[in-house]
């Protein structure tokens, strides 16, 4: 199997890259195993964060490195919690807290103002310095709640419902989380892209 460095330290992040990269034959190291730390996430874009985070794991630890970056936009809070889905509530913050945050923000909004979608931006760099980076992206539809259901996935899962599942994130089997997920989306495109690189590096 091909090594390739997650730069995350999410562990239900890294499960879901695990299982779904096992299918395209790739073994994946976090950089924990590898003992890097998070890259300062100064972007202004998801691509942004999710190109330095790469380009961090890549240059400690010499492997080519896939990193992401993905959040939450909700149409009544103008794209909020966007790039700063992971840190909403203050850094150090929580799930619970972001999501009594997100719940807070959208007091009195009626469930048919309170759209949203999961975005992931997932990019691979062969090495720190590679100048051409694979970018593969993904996106969600559901719905907030007004409380939390499910004992299943992480961050803002257990709020966001889903019409055509009749369920939300959290209370999906993994498996179909991450057939339908904006995570799932994004690594299955990254995994094509890096097929057909080998297929042409390989020809």
């Amino acid at each position: 199997m091909k090594k390739i460095l997650l730069a995350s330290g999410n562990p239900g992040k890294i499960r879901e890259v695990r299982a779904i990269l096992a299918e395209h034959d790739f073994s994946v190291i976090t950089q924990a195993e590898c003992d890097i730390g998070d890259a300062e996430e100064t972007g202004l874009s998801f691509v942004e964060n999710a190109i330095l985070k790469a380009r961090h794991a890549a240059r400690l630890s010499g492997l080519p490195a896939i990193a992401d970056d993905s959040g939450l936009e909700v149409d009544a809070l103008a794209g909020a919690p966007g790039i700063f889905s992971a840190r909403y509530a203050g850094i150090g913050a929580t799930d619970a807290d972001n999501n009594a945050k997100l719940l807070a923000a959208l007091a009195g909004v009626a469930d048919a103002g309170r759209s949203a979608r999961f975005r992931c931006v997932m990019v691979y760099l062969r090495h720190a310095a590679d100048p051409s980076p694979i970018i593969a992206e993904g996106s969600w539809p559901g719905r907030i709640l007004a409380a939390p259901r499910g004992q299943d996935g992480f961050g803002y899962d257990p709020l966001f419902y889903l019409p055509e599942q009749g369920c939300t994130s959290a209370e999906l089997a993994p498996a179909v989380k991450n057939r339908l997920s904006h995570r799932g989306q994004a690594l299955r495109a990254l995994a094509r892209a890096l097929a057909a690189m080998a297929g042409t590096s390989g020809g």
